[in-house]
């Protein structure tokens, strides 16, 4: 079901970094005749970026080591974020999940998801940010002691259509904790934006959503309202579900192409043979956009055909992706300790579809 589009040339040469604005060539999913198209440099030496965020013609960028990238008219201003709680350095933690409030203009505020030591403990929260002179400061606490193991956090929040929370956990390198409803890991999340629970929640006085995830780590929806998650995994078996509220997605009992009753299968897999491991995910005409680390590409995956191509594939790991009109916008994550990086890695892409 995989196509592979290997880019020609030209476009290796941006294996060693592209500067700012700079246009170079990328292959790009059609398949006979092969093409070429220009993609773009937004902003360059980005430190393991995260998440993407876009409002006007200003990016919100978070990166794992605790900082927020502001990108404006091709200036890059890294703005410091004070949390009430140590960030945690460990493999796969740190600042992970950002969203701007739907009234960032008028309050300055922000919901994120960070990884957090406390003694000998480690867990995930999710707190409102708020920016001043400069600065992210962590204002309120909306949900605490969200598992958090070796690797597994998960990570993304998203505000969806109905304009509540969503927020993505894993497992904590912990597979039980996937079926277990009274513990957070391993599931998706909803939550109003106050961080209270909404009344139609699946499962009463819970913020569970979905439950049987191993690592999930993108949410998207499309224009109707239909949600759509990646997962990451064990190894293989890569997943895009969709997501239904109150259905088990079947980690550990079943994870690719296996069907059991009472579990939801995916609509797409990697098979036993290959990986994405996928994170950041949009929708856009029908197909979903997806962020492939290992993978090292931005997959389409068309819901009409069911039909997976590559859309780029010569820049390295691929972490999150931002969709805005026709035009994709992805940031690479070859400085996160599991890449290789070029000169100016990481960085900030676009692409018009």
């Amino acid at each position: 079901m995989k196509q592979l589009f290997v880019g020609l040339g030209i476009s290796l040469l941006c294996l060693t970094g592209c500067s700012t604005n700079e246009k170079q060539s990328v292959s790009i999913g059609s398949s006979s005749p092969q093409t070429v198209e220009q993609y773009e440099t937004i902003a360059a030496n980005l430190d393991a970026p995260w998440a993407i965020n876009k409002i006007g013609e200003i990016f919100y960028i978070s990166e794992r080591t605790g900082h927020i990238v502001k990108v404006e008219q091709g200036e890059v201003t890294r703005q410091d974020v004070k949390l009430e709680k140590t960030l945690s350095t460990t493999s796969e933690a740190g600042l992970l999940g950002f969203e701007l409030a739907p009234d960032f203009e008028q309050s300055n505020e922000a919901y994120a998801y960070y990884t957090y030591e406390n003694g000998n403990d480690q867990f995930n929260r999710i707190v409102l940010l708020m920016l001043e002179n400069n600065n992210w400061l962590e204002k309120s606490i909306l949900l605490d002691e969200i598992p958090s193991g070796t690797y597994h956090h998960g990570g993304r929040v998203k505000i969806g259509p109905d304009q509540k929370l969503y927020a993505t956990a894993g497992d904590a390198s912990n597979p039980q904790n996937a079926q277990d409803l009274t513990t957070l890991g391993g599931k998706i999340l909803r939550m109003n934006l106050d961080g209270s629970i909404p009344d139609d929640n699946p499962f009463p006085h819970s913020y569970v959503y979905s439950y049987g995830h191993r690592n999930p780590q993108g949410i998207t929806w499309s224009p109707d309202g239909t949600m759509y998650a990646s997962e990451h995994g064990q190894s293989a078996n890569d997943e895009i579900n969709k997501i239904e509220a109150g259905k088990n997605y079947g980690w550990p009992l079943i994870e690719g192409e296996e069907k059991q009753e009472g579990f939801i299968s995916p609509l797409f897999t990697s098979g036993n043979d290959n990986t994405w491991a996928p994170s950041g995910m949009a929708f856009y005409d029908n197909k979903l956009y997806v962020s492939a680390l290992r993978g090292t590409a931005v997959l389409e995956f068309d819901l009409k055909s069911k039909k997976v191509k590559e859309i780029v594939n010569v820049l390295g790991r691929i972490r999150d992706v931002w969709i805005e009109g026709n035009t994709l916008y992805w940031i690479t994550n070859n400085t996160d300790g599991r890449g290789a990086p070029g000169e100016k890695d990481d960085q900030l892409y676009k692409l018009e579809l």
